[in-house]
């Protein structure tokens, strides 16, 4: 992309701030642009927090009715997946998948306890709980 094609649309996710974008210049080398954003950028970045939501939802009324652990429901709160909260913590997926089953979850030491809060910069109190 030329630095003249570079969006400028405005995108309200980003709070009225401009983003970096690499573009080509008339010198023909990369520069970086400053951007606006675009609608379309606006309308995934919407749809995404949106099921977001939605998971943090469903996974708060699961922990209330017993069938998963506060930590999904925190990952997702958190905007974590199970891959990126694997990629912070340096646990593994397959335990943290796990680690959602409650009587699991209430097993864990303190000390993996404390990695997970670290990892989605929340205290060990709250990781207990979903409020």
């Amino acid at each position: 992309m030329l630095d003249s094609e570079v969006p400028q649309e405005g995108n309200s996710t980003l709070g009225g701030h401009r983003k970096a974008m690499y573009a080509r210049g008339a010198d023909g080398k990369l520069h970086i642009v400053q951007s606006a954003g675009w609608e379309v950028e606006e309308i995934v970045t919407k749809q995404a927090v949106n099921d977001l939501l939605r998971l943090t939802e469903d996974a708060r009324q699961r922990v209330l009715a017993g069938q998963t652990s506060p930590l999904e429901y925190h990952m997702y709160r958190v905007r974590m997946d199970v891959p990126l909260l694997a990629q912070a913590s340096g646990i593994w997926q397959w335990r943290i998948r796990r680690h959602f089953r409650p009587a699991v979850f209430a097993g864990l030491s303190a000390a993996l306890l404390a990695t997970y809060a670290d990892a989605m910069g929340i205290s060990v109190e709250q990781l207990k709980k979903a409020d």
